[in-house]
């Protein structure tokens, strides 16, 4: 096996990669797979292999799941909600202080640059355990002022109480793997729930180092198991487990309805966050270079496999000619390389498998008669899944390119004439998680946000998101909402109780 080196690696990080092989973290312990199965990482602006991990499938699951219920019947109920926001508080403090560390594991395993997994996704990482922290003292219930119509006269108080799911299944892509398994883990654990957590098999070294964490930090053993392996065996037996409680996924549309089916055996909670076709919309009044950047942050943020990618770009016709150019010229002028590597601004995909997908839409493009200004090709000599950040005009909406999640650096710049047309054309794909609109006219950016069918729309700005801010998506995007006080409705249930005072 021939192992990736990269510059500078933190030690340890080096002394992560080093072990012979990443087993799962089952109920505290690292275990080898009941299979005695493996397989390989690999670091996408290379292709070398970076380890072996052990590979779960329904057996692993079983036993995660089963560790997971002995815990929330167990040690983790006696938690009080105080001591469980410490505890978060403290895995806060444990991911601040090996944020180098996971950055550095983050893009060797995903290709991302180590600038946007140190100043994005780790502070957010962190931001989010103690936002979370918070609330475990402050779920609550509610009483009830009732009258019941057929015993007139009676006294009764009714109050409400919120109460954790129990097991929570979390099955995690590989775009954001660190921030998207805290982002779930660090709601379950404030409503008091356990996790059962299956990173993506492209990415599994981040989570896998998080589970360490977690232990590190006090929470007790069975609280979060880390099973990584492929969706058709460990993420299927999970989505179907007749034991688990609650299942939040991240991932594709298609992928999305087979989770629903699967979980459909207990009728288990089920959250969804899933493809995006993001328009985002350039009116002529706006400030155009604050726009450009937007455009440009829309879609090149993380090479493109963001949900929220403004992958449709709208710019007035009166600015097209000039945004479109400009837009064109930056893509051109990106340093693409190893994302460990601090001077490079664009990263590899995250597999040979997603370049030839991106690569297939970018022919796809060509072939429907839209226009290249910018990129088109896999990047030459770099060796890794390298594919040029592309910029697309002459497009039609009806195009592949116009209409399906391509999730890489791949951007369909298109003309409009009025708000009208516009918002319709916003709204024509199956599909709404994000938009952006840019426009000094506060009526019109409020009518906008109004009209357009999105979960989240941003207004002069472009890829922000925030602890305490709901993300989350409507149509063939999802359903369910992630971060902010919206998450604790979706980790807890109510419990009505009833006190006759008679």
């Amino acid at each position: 096996m021939t192992t990736a080196t990269a510059p500078q690696l933190n030690p340890d990080a080096r002394r992560f990669l080093d072990r012979k092989v990443h087993k799962l973290l089952i109920d505290g312990k690292a275990v080898d797979a009941a299979s005695g199965k493996t397989f390989l990482t690999t670091n996408p602006a290379t292709g070398e292999t970076l380890g072996a991990v052990s590979e779960a499938d329904k057996a692993d699951v079983d036993a995660a799941v089963a560790s997971a219920r002995a815990a929330f019947e167990g040690p983790w109920s006696k938690v009080t909600p105080s001591e469980r926001g410490k505890l978060l508080n403290k895995l806060a403090d444990l991911v601040d202080a090996h944020a180098e560390e996971l950055a550095q594991l983050e893009t060797l395993d995903n290709g991302k640059i180590i600038g946007e997994a140190m100043k994005g996704d780790l502070p957010l990482c962190s931001d989010l355990l103690r936002y979370f922290a918070g609330w475990t003292t402050k779920i609550a219930g509610e009483t009830t002022p009732v009258s019941v119509p057929y015993y007139p006269g009676a006294k009764f108080l009714h109050y409400t109480v919120r109460e954790a799911i129990g097991v929570v299944g979390a099955i995690i892509p590989w775009n954001f793997p660190l921030l998207m398994a805290v982002e779930r883990l660090a709601p379950a654990l404030a409503c008091g729930n356990v996790l059962v957590l299956k990173p993506a098999e492209q990415t599994p070294l981040s989570a896998l180092r998080l589970g360490e964490l977690v232990l590190e930090a006090g929470i007790p053993p069975g609280v979060v198991n880390v099973i990584p392996g492929f969706g058709p065996t460990a993420g299927a037996a999970l989505a179907a487990h007749m034991d688990v409680d609650k299942i939040t996924f991240t991932g594709s549309t298609e992928t999305g309805r087979a989770v629903v089916k699967a979980s459909a055996g207990n009728l288990k909670k089920v959250s969804l966050e899933l493809g995006g076709k993001s328009p985002n919309i350039v009116f002529d009044d706006a400030d155009l270079d604050a726009a450009a950047k937007g455009m440009f942050m829309g879609i090149f943020y993380n090479q493109g496999q963001t949900c929220s990618a403004g992958s449709r770009v709208f710019v007035h016709k009166s600015k097209f000619d000039g945004l479109v150019s400009a837009l064109a010229e930056r893509a051109k002028k990106i340093r693409q390389g190893p994302g460990i590597d601090p001077t490079t601004r664009m990263g590899p995909l995250v597999s040979e498998t997603q370049m030839k997908r991106v690569l297939g839409y970018i022919e796809a493009g060509k072939k429907d008669g839209a226009k290249l200004l910018a990129g088109g090709e896999r990047a030459a000599g770099l060796g890794g899944w390298f594919v040029q950040p592309t910029v697309f005009t002459d497009v039609k909406d009806s195009m592949s390119i116009a209409q399906e999640e391509i999730f890489g650096p791949v951007v369909a710049v298109m003309p409009f004439e009025d708000e009208a047309e516009v918002l319709a054309r916003a709204n024509g794909t199956p599909y709404g998680l994000v938009a952006g609109v840019w426009t000094k006219d506060i009526k019109r950016a409020f009518r906008m946000a109004q009209g357009l069918k999105a979960g989240v729309v941003w207004l002069n700005c472009y890829q922000f998101v925030d602890a305490a801010a709901p993300w989350g998506g409507v149509k063939q995007s999802g359903y369910g909402r992630e971060k902010g006080p919206y998450a604790i409705e979706g980790y807890t249930q109510v419990k009505s109780v009833w006190v006759d005072l008679n």
